[in-house]
């Protein structure tokens, strides 16, 4: 494949204190993952550097002022620098506020690049809430940043692990609260959303389910007040337009059957049935998508991995299935109606 016809990734580097820059740089060796993108680290150099000493990868750096002077050579990792951080302080494993803003740069930085076009998608490294909270950055997950960042703010995510894809109607919230946001033209948006995604995956025409929020949700024409006002007429309106769209269906029961294959992706009501679907399914280590903007979270276990800052240990394979899919979602832009 000739280098100009993979996308360009903006990758940031995350917490400068955490693990994201060893990470980074054994995702890259252990994968080659340079063969599916053409990788642009949005980080700090040394810290870069640093890592890679702790990994012991063989990849060489090369520091840039702009994605232009980027060369995307084989074995060469392309490192944008930003010059307004200053990490000369820096202790591994603290959470620290000049830790925390340098992350939330990274990710601003990222973001600017994405909306001007200059690169294609973005994946971002984990972000410690309390560094950023400290910096002063209200923090309460990657969806409600990255989209405030965007001004897209009906945007979503969806938790991708293995062939599962749970799409959130809301942020981190609590279930009373996502009662609350439950109404029909917000499901349908992310419908739609989910349906773009799946497509650009590769399936021409996805069978997207709905959770429901009553435990038995549509079993023997049992329904909440939630599903008969809000919930089935959004399903319905999503079949007139044309989507493939069932239920809603008792939570556990979607996430099963979607984990079977039944279904290609599905939409809970609120953060914690995503989360609780790929628990139950022992699913630990997925990527998190931002629907509707071209943006990649990797999903490890947060604190586990800042523990193991400076050791060279942590397991880079979420990196690794974030980038393939971000890779494949760049590479493959679908015109919607949301667009």
């Amino acid at each position: 494949m000739n280098t100009l016809d993979k996308p360009i990734l903006a990758i940031t580097m995350g917490d400068a204190a955490g693990t994201g820059a060893e990470i980074i740089s054994k995702a890259f060796v252990e994968e080659k993952l340079a063969e599916r993108c053409r990788p642009l680290v949005i980080g700090d150099l040394q810290v870069m550097q640093q890592a890679i000493g702790f990994t012991g990868s063989p990849l060489e750096l090369r520091g840039v002022q702009s994605v232009s002077e980027a060369k995307f050579e084989e074995g060469i990792l392309d490192v944008l620098d930003l010059d307004n951080i200053d990490l000369t302080k820096l202790r591994l494993g603290a959470v620290d506020a000049m830790c925390g803003q340098a992350a939330y740069e990274y990710v601003k930085k990222a973001t600017e690049l994405n909306l001007s076009g200059e690169v294609d998608g973005i994946v971002t490294s984990a972000l410690n809430k309390e560094a950023m909270n400290k910096a002063g950055h209200h923090y309460d997950g990657h969806t409600g940043l990255l989209a405030e960042l965007c001004e897209r703010p009906g945007a979503t995510m969806m938790l991708a692990a293995e062939k599962l894809r749970v799409s959130h109607v809301s942020t981190h919230v609590p279930l009373v609260e996502a009662i609350r946001r439950v109404r029909p033209e917000r499901i349908l948006k992310v419908i739609e959303l989910t349906d773009e995604a799946i497509r650009r995956l590769g399936v021409e025409k996805p069978h997207i389910a709905v959770a429901g929020l009553n435990p038995h949700a549509g079993e023997n024409g049992l329904f909440g007040d939630e599903e008969i006002t809000y919930i089935t007429p959004a399903i319905e309106e999503a079949n007139r337009r044309g989507f493939h769209v069932s239920g809603p269906y008792p939570g556990d029961t979607v996430f099963f059957r979607a984990n079977q294959g039944e279904f290609d992706a599905t939409v809970a009501m609120f953060h914690d049935q995503g989360h609780v679907a790929a628990k139950m399914l022992g699913i630990w280590k997925g990527v998190n998508v931002t629907l509707g903007l071209p943006i990649i979270r990797t999903s490890v276990e947060h604190g586990t991995n800042f523990d193991m800052a400076g050791t060279g240990k942590s397991d880079p394979r979420s990196l690794i299935e974030a980038v393939k899919l971000a890779s494949q979602l760049a590479a493959n832009p679908v015109t919607s109606s949301l667009s």
